[in-house]
């Protein structure tokens, strides 16, 4: 089976490629590489650097299922140049599904994200609850979604919500909730927390990454939309559970951010998914890797300084 994975070399990527190896499938990585690429030479993978709002010009040679994972990441990174988060979330998404009902692809996974909720009050947070982005970036995957679905008729769709994704990565990245924090403990002896009430669904990155190749096996068997986050805590207590592991000082500032909210994550339990990985083993993770110095704390690990370091936002 040859499957085409955009952001291919991206901090999802880099873990879900070598895993796809193993079990035997073919691998196309397709990625721009702002951040550049850490995966690994093997005879099964071909490696593309491309943009994905050109990628019809990439020939599809006998693909049978894609996993879209490309996308400008997070608000903040969404937020410096609205206009190239459309372009790359929104119409990026439309011509590569386009491109794969011409060229016969047979499976599409597409990577949206849990932040299409943003602000809810029910603790039950489901897959058919209405959606409320409060940003650029909430918005572009939210209307993402709804081209994706618009071919469902033409192709097998699988869209994936995931909550925020934690654990090590080759392409690692310390600008996400668990990872961060953790870092910061392990500098500085102390983690700044903003606000620190809100909710938010977490998942290990090897869980995210394993859910993608779920859908590849079922195929057919589940369709449609799927929460993916299996841990929902508010940062203060992801910063205490930090604190269990490595005794920290605790700072609280104010912050204007809202977005609070829980997943659901049901229905993709239903289709045999069962998770392994909790955001204890990300951090444990995190913290033998950084004493045995496997991580370091690089500019490149964080997405909105590196962005606006190298003038990402004017290509």
């Amino acid at each position: 089976m040859r499957v085409f994975v955009t952001g291919g070399c991206g901090y999802k990527g880099t873990v879900l490629i070598p895993k796809l190896l193993s079990l035997g499938y073919n691998v196309v990585a397709f990625d721009i590489m702002w951040f550049g690429n850490y995966l690994q030479p093997n005879p099964n993978l071909e490696i593309i650097k491309g943009d994905i709002r050109q990628v019809d010009k990439i020939k599809f040679n006998k693909i049978d299922a894609i996993i879209h994972l490309a996308s400008v990441a997070n608000d903040p990174c969404s937020d410096l140049n609205p206009k190239l988060t459309w372009e790359i979330n929104v119409l990026g998404t439309m011509q590569l599904i386009d491109k794969a009902v011409r060229e016969n692809v047979k499976q599409f996974i597409f990577a949206s994200s849990s932040s299409v909720y943003g602000i809810k009050k029910e603790k039950n947070v489901t897959e058919g609850l209405s959606l409320q982005p409060i940003s650029e970036y909430n918005k572009s995957k939210m209307v993402a979604e709804r081209i994706v679905l618009s071919y469902s008729n033409k192709i097998l769709c699988q869209i994936v919500r995931p909550a925020t994704v934690c654990g090590f990565s080759e392409r690692m990245r310390l600008d996400v909730s668990v990872n961060m924090l953790t870092m910061q403990a392990l500098k500085n002896k102390k983690i700044t927390v903003f606000g620190g009430e809100q909710l938010r669904p977490n998942i290990h990155i090897d869980d995210i990454t394993d859910l993608y190749i779920h859908f590849l096996k079922i195929k057919n068997q589940a369709k449609g939309i799927f929460n993916a986050g299996f841990e929902n805590l508010k940062i203060i207590d992801l910063s205490k559970k930090i604190n269990e592991y490595l005794p920290t000082e605790i700072i609280i500032s104010k912050s204007n951010d809202k977005r609070s909210y829980s997943i659901n994550s049901d229905k993709i339990l239903k289709t045999g998914f069962k998770p392994k990985k909790k955001i204890e083993n990300a951090i444990r993770e995190l913290i033998i890797l950084y004493k045995d110095c496997k991580i370091q704390d690089k500019p490149v690990f964080y997405n909105l300084k590196w962005m606006k370091k190298n003038k990402l936002t004017k290509i």
